[in-house]
Parts: structure tokens; C-alpha cells; sequence
């Protein structure tokens, strides 16, 4: 297939974007209604939806059970314009259908990690795995986000890499999530493909300030399931005299979620501002907070003048 520049007419995900933090049942499945009023409740504070994200714990979900809630967000009418769902998989044919079926639906983007197991992979291997995705869904809607987490996946996305895949599906990979805690390097992503319309999203709002001062995107970031409101004005406000201040604020409350494992903390800030108790459900190996941990992570929170407004909606 030809690829063309399509950078022009790709749909501007600039701003902030969330893992949507997935609720599970007693018996660890997925609760598409739950899923379905969070994400819900996300739009309303101007936050997409980068479903099956890490925070999504999308690497315990089944390739069926992502379709299935892929299928239900776009039945109960959640715009596919405002998503970039997580496909990258380990297996080849799973990130391809995964991606398939986003682009198919219309979703403005998708957030692809790279095959994560093995390691010392070359940039070659990693260059041919994009590419073969990208070849096979052989769509020209395709907009790609490279998902860079080196921590976690132990697979980093270089700068090579990157040029060589712009180099080559020009318009199609359209920008990349910078999850490395490394402010160094998001900047010089921004620096160095950023004029050519390459979007660059910090991986935290700790960082959102610093990218939107240097010319990225926005972010994509955990948080954003539990305290949109505030990141989404600072993005909004970057420019504003007190921006340091609201990042100063943001970064207080990340701090206090950070305290705990991040994922099982923002469900019980859910739990406890909405009274569902279930949304403390974590599908294992993860485990949800302890009564004492929980305890701790509402003083902290309380410190720092957390809220959830609207919280009753994801009861």
C-alpha cells in the first residue's frame, strides 16, 4: 500500500487524554456498564479516552474482552472521535486486529506499545513490527501513537526508530506518548519531529507545563481518571501568570496517588467518593489497597484538597 502525507487532515487529539481505568466484577470481568458511565463522566471534563491503556490494566484483558468493550462504548454512543485505544500486543495478529477494529469504527488514533517480551530487540525488529501492523490494516485513517514506557516494557522507542517510521508512513504515525519519566527526552521528540506535526504527549501531567511550554501536545495520563478538572485547566491556561502554581498543585496530587500503587489508589478514590465498593476490584496479579492503606491514601488526599465532583455518576 502507498502511504501519502495525511498530516493535514488527521483529527487534532491535542489536550488530555486518560488510561481509562477498567472496572471489574466480583469474579474479575469486565463491567462494560461501569466502563461505559466513567467514560462518560471523562468526556464531560473534556478528557479522551485512551482505553486499554496501561492504567486500563489492558495487558490482563483478553484480545475478545477488549472487542467486546470496544463494542460497548460505541453501541452506548461515546464518540469514536474523541478515542485512541491501546493495540499494542506481544502477538503480531492481535495488534493487528485490535487496530483494525479501532480504525474500522472511526477512532481518532491508537496508542501501540511495542511487542514487550523480549528483550534487546534491535531497531530493525521493532521497525518491521510497526510496519507490518501498519501494512496489514492498510488503512489510510490509521493514526498511530507510539507508546514509549521504557520502565515498564524495557523496549525503548528511539529516535531512529521514529524517523524512520515518519520517513516512511508520513501523516499515518502521527505522534507518541512519552511515558520515560525523562524530561530530557520528550523534549528533544518535540524538538527534533515536533515542526513536522509529530504530537508529543508527556506521559504525566507532572510534566504537561514544561510540554506545552516547549511545543507538544498535551498528555496522557493516569490521573486523568480521578482529577481531570485541574489538568485539563492547566492545559487549557499554560500560558496563564499562576500556571506554575496549578502545576504545583498537580503535582501534589499526584504525589499523594503515587504513595500507593497507582492503579488500585485511583480505584479506591472512585470507591470512596462514589460509595461503590466494587471499583476497588483489581484483576490480578495486581491486589486492591488494604482497609489501612486506604485510611492513609483519604488523609493524603483530604491534605491536599482533593474532590471528585460528580463522582455519584460512577456509581
Amino acid at each position: 500500500m502507498a502511504f501519502t502525507d495525511m498530516t493535514t487532515s488527521k483529527q487534532d487529539l491535542a489536550g488530555v487524554l486518560s488510561p481509562v481505568l477498567t472496572p471489574f466484577n466480583a469474579d474479575y470481568s469486565p463491567d462494560p456498564d461501569r466502563l461505559i458511565r466513567h467514560c462518560r463522566w471523562l468526556l464531560q471534563q473534556e478528557v479522551g479516552l485512551a482505553v486499554f491503556g496501561t492504567n486500563s490494566e489492558a495487558n490482563s484483558l483478553a484480545l475478545t474482552e477488549k472487542r467486546r468493550l470496544l463494542d460497548a462504548l460505541l453501541e452506548a454512543g461515546l464518540p469514536a472521535s474523541r478515542m485512541m485505544p491501546g493495540t499494542g500486543c506481544c502477538a503480531l495478529p492481535e495488534s493487528i486486529e485490535l487496530t483494525r477494529a479501532a480504525v474500522s469504527a472511526g477512532c481518532a488514533g491508537v496508542l501501540m506499545l511495542p511487542p514487550f517480551f523480549y528483550k534487546n530487540v534491535s531497531e530493525e525488529g521493532l521497525y518491521r513490527a510497526f510496519s507490518t501492523v501498519i501494512e496489514a490494516v492498510a488503512d489510510d485513517r490509521l493514526r498511530l501513537y507510539l507508546y514509549h514506557i521504557p520502565a515498564v516494557s524495557q523496549v525503548p522507542i528511539t529516535h531512529g526508530l521514529v524517523q524512520r517510521l515518519l520517513e516512511r508512513y508520513p501523516g499515518c504515525v502521527a505522534g507518541m506518548k512519552d511515558s520515560s519519566g525523562d524530561w530530557n527526552n520528550t523534549r528533544s521528540m518535540i524538538e527534533a519531529f515536533g515542526p513536522a506535526g509529530f504530537q508529543v504527549f508527556a506521559g504525566s501531567e507532572t510534566y504537561l507545563l514544561a510540554t506545552m511550554r516547549a511545543g507538544g501536545a498535551g498528555c496522557i495520563t493516569a490521573t486523568g481518571n480521578v482529577n481531570p478538572g485541574p489538568i485539563l485547566e492547566l492545559f487549557k491556561s499554560w500560558q496563564a501568570p499562576d500556571a506554575q502554581q496549578q502545576q504545583d498543585r498537580l503535582d501534589a496530587t499526584r504525589e499523594a496517588f503515587a504513595k500507593f500503587p497507582l492503579i488500585a489508589a485511583m480505584k479506591a478514590a472512585i470507591a470512596w467518593k462514589s460509595g461503590r465498593r466494587d471499583w476497588l476490584t483489581v484483576r490480578p496479579p495486581l491486589v486492591n489497597l488494604s482497609p489501612g492503606e486506604e485510611t492513609q491514601l483519604h488523609e493524603r488526599l483530604d491534605a491536599v484538597g482533593f474532590d471528585l465532583p460528580g463522582a455519584g455518576q460512577l456509581a
